[in-house]
């Protein structure tokens, strides 16, 4: 069973396209298909992460907003970030996910248990991976590997229904 499941950012959360304003400022767009399935996955009990080798403020708030606790920027090398996060829950390798789509992601890939690349990841990235996804980065690609493990859990039904009578609630 997967237990964590960490998420690199650019090229994955984001479509990969890096906007840079004329004071230097970073900006990235996020799709709410992957923001909802990540909140799917915290909802069945899975720890997400987010680890990436740049880093912003936009990725901070874009964390913040989704409850993500474990953020990881400016990380040089990925396999060893993986190590130290998965050392610290206290974690197997068969029980990580990490989903990723360039060489820089490779590390951390070849250690977790499932290992998925986004549809537009590097073709040595796709080789690595245990599961392709039809989605590119940016574009839904994190929702359709949670919805995967979910499924593939048999907690997909269950936590459909957690988040709806969450919504029935909060309009009642």
């Amino acid at each position: 069973m997967i237990k964590l499941i960490i998420v690199d950012v650019d090229g994955v959360l984001t479509d990969g396209t890096l906007v840079v304003g004329d004071a230097g400022e970073n900006a990235k767009r996020f799709h709410v298909h992957d923001g909802l399935g990540l909140r799917l996955a915290m909802l069945a009990g899975k720890t997400v992460a987010l680890m990436t080798s740049a880093g912003s403020e936009a990725v901070r708030r874009r964390a913040e907003q989704l409850g993500i606790e474990h953020v990881y920027q400016y990380v040089p090398d990925k396999g060893a970030a993986y190590q130290n996060l998965r050392d610290e829950l206290g974690l197997r390798d068969d029980e990580v996910c990490y989903i990723g789509d360039d060489l820089i992601d490779l590390p951390a890939m070849t250690r977790a248990g499932l290992a998925v690349a986004v549809a537009d990841a590097a073709e040595e990235v796709k080789a690595a991976a245990g599961l392709v996804t039809g989605r590119p980065g940016g574009r839904g690609a994190v929702r359709e590997a949670v919805e995967h493990i979910l499924k593939n859990e048999g907690v997909w039904e269950d936590t459909i229904a957690r988040i709806t009578e969450a919504g029935k609630a909060a309009t009642s």
